[in-house]
């Protein structure tokens, strides 16, 4: 296992960005920048052995300055939406702005994907680690109390990318952190993944209004087009005449995850039959939102210059649901002051076998 660190760019006033990439004994390699904690890329073996890079992306840090989809950035303090953009904790009412329709999305406008973090790379047990730290203030985005985050990204010799999330912070608080890569395992450069298929572990999805704020009610999944409980190609039902879809112009939903409360375990996968490349992704969190980048805009240049658009990617959100923080009938994301935010992603790769 290696790692490399290298001047990348610099921010607008003048403090250098770097870009670390992690190798292991495999090949496999990931690299990620401490300009907003983000994941760059991820290059992995097709079937015939050759490295395809399987996240969208940009090429310079520049272009992370800006990054309107989120291209592989940590969302925090809270990940999704909160309806109204507001909240209460403790009976004191809190104001996040109104980026989204009436709502709060992915805590914006002041997002951590822009601030530089401090960044320190290392061998461990598991593989080489990169972790990315900041400091939060009290009132930051809105949110109450001051928090200290970190985010480590761990590349290990099974050729999976680790994702571990810790906060803590002096006050009551949101904490739900979520990674917002898109992935194309056809390769970023691929023009659609209808074709790709999906397996979700959720037997429910949290049913939303047309803001895509839940409604409070778990909707069973079985016999509608939401139901990805047997892998079957992205875009088999995508477009079909369901309320969900239309609301979210695609999938852009939430699904209740059947696993057992904080027990890491397997909750979706990916394949590709062109390149032969299987993604498994593993979480102790209750939720993931599968997106199938509907809103992203036609003409994006990436990577190389190759073309973004709408439905050339997805996402897999693993998080707390959405509007949590208002939902008593859903799960917390409220973090007491002074306990421990822990929470681990896993994205695996492999061939289909």
């Amino acid at each position: 296992m290696a790692y490399k660190k290298e001047l990348w760019g610099n921010m607008p006033d003048g403090r250098e960005v770097y870009l670390y990439t992690l190798v292991n004994r495999n090949g496999v390699s990931a690299s990620f920048t401490n300009l907003g904690a983000v994941w760059v890329t991820m290059n992995v073996p097709d079937r015939n052995g050759t490295m395809v890079d399987v996240v969208l992306g940009f090429d310079s840090a520049d272009q992370y300055l800006l990054n309107p989809p989120h291209f592989g950035a940590p969302i925090g303090r809270n990940a999704n939406r909160i309806g109204g953009a507001k909240f209460s904790i403790n009976g004191k009412e809190y104001r996040l702005e109104a980026n989204n329709g009436p709502n709060n999305l992915h805590s914006g406008p002041d997002l951590y994907q822009s601030r530089l973090w401090d960044s320190e790379a290392e061998e461990n047990d598991l593989g080489t680690s990169v972790s990315f730290s900041l400091f939060s203030p009290d009132g930051d985005q809105g949110f109450p109390g001051n928090a200290n985050i970190t985010v480590t990204y761990t590349l290990t010799a099974d050729d999976s990318l680790e994702i571990s999330y810790h906060m803590i912070c002096d006050a009551d608080t949101v904490a739900n952190f979520t990674n917002h890569s898109y992935f194309n395992l056809d390769g970023q450069d691929g023009s659609n993944v209808m074709k790709q298929r999906v397996w979700i572990d959720g037997d429910a999805f949290t049913r939303t209004d047309e803001g895509s704020i839940p409604t409070g009610e778990l909707t069973p999944v079985k016999g509608t087009p939401m139901d990805f409980t047997v892998m079957k190609p992205i875009g088999q039902d995508i477009n079909e005449e369901y309320e969900a879809l239309i609301f979210g112009k695609g999938y852009d939903h939430n699904w209740a995850l059947n696993h057992p409360d904080g027990e890491i375990s397997l909750c979706a996968a990916a394949e590709s039959d062109q390149t032969g490349i299987r993604m498994e992704v593993y979480t102790d969190l209750p939720g993931i939102q599968f997106y199938t980048a509907n809103f992203l805009a036609d003409g994006m240049a990436g990577k190389g210059g190759v073309v973004y658009g709408k439905r050339c990617c997805y996402c897999f959100e693993t998080q707390y649901y959405p509007d949590s923080v208002n939902k008593p009938e859903f799960q917390s994301p409220v973090l007491k002051a002074g306990e421990e935010y822990k929470t681990v992603t896993v994205y695996k790769f492999s061939n289909i076998e």
